[in-house]
């Protein structure tokens, strides 16, 4: 069981990652071009990646 939640565990953690990079080109675009939705959508996939690493470390079994 806890092989198949450390595995569960990776799979969040490299969505975390791919959240990650979204982040970086919102914000990118968003200095580049002062684009207000680019702001919204950092917002958003900053509260995502918050609610990942979270899921992640609950996971692993490091729980608050």
């Amino acid at each position: 069981m806890s092989e198949s939640l450390d595995q569960l565990a990776d799979e969040v953690a490299a969505l975390e990652q791919r959240v990650s990079e979204a982040i970086f080109g919102a914000v990118r675009a968003q200095l580049r071009a002062s684009d207000t939705d680019a702001a919204d959508l950092e917002k958003r996939l900053a509260k995502v990646r918050r609610s990942l690493v979270k899921a992640e470390a609950l996971l692993r079994g490091a729980a608050d």
